[in-house]
């Protein structure tokens, strides 16, 4: 199945479109016992986000209560409830990355940006997040930009990387 993500701040046809290929993914799932989290990230993938109408809707689809598809979304941070920037920046958090100079990365972010930790850039380009670890301890400081790992970051680096996109 392919699937093309959107930043869907969906209207008409467009939403129409989204809904459709939704509910083809819950066709698919609805059945396999704890297919919920999978649902939801092919959701998010489609949408680019769940807010509170596509929860109900998956609600409704999968047969199952609305306050158990919004504890998952809430419950895990990779979900996201409003819309999302085209590329989103995870700082790393853990001991090592934060010893090493993270907080001092995260603040330089936040300034250049102009935006705090879980916010989107007015356009639309980058989301600001803290991941507690990304599995790069021995590359601290590290953060990532979408899929991508940069390792040994600082305040002087990040211009540089922040170009490519």
């Amino acid at each position: 199945m392919s699937i093309e993500k959107q930043n869907c701040e969906c209207v008409g046809d467009d939403k129409e479109q989204a809904y459709d290929k939704i509910a083809n993914v819950i066709d698919l799932y609805k059945d396999k016992p704890g297919s919920l989290i999978q649902v939801l990230h092919l959701s998010q993938e489609i949408y680019g986000y769940l807010p509170l109408e596509l929860q109900e809707f998956i609600a409704k689809n999968m047969g199952i209560p609305l306050s158990e598809v919004s504890g998952v979304v809430s419950f895990y941070s990779f979900f996201s409830t409003v819309p999302k920037g085209e590329h989103t920046i995870r700082v790393c958090l853990g001991t090592a990355c934060y010893v090493r100079g993270g907080k001092r990365v995260i603040e330089h972010l936040q300034q250049k940006l102009g935006v705090d930790i879980g916010q989107t850039t007015e356009d639309g380009r980058f989301t600001l997040e803290i991941a507690r670890c990304i599995g790069s301890c021995g590359l601290a400081p590290a953060m990532m930009i979408d899929d991508q790992v940069y390792k040994q970051v600082n305040v002087n680096k990040i211009d540089s990387i922040l170009i490519k996109y």
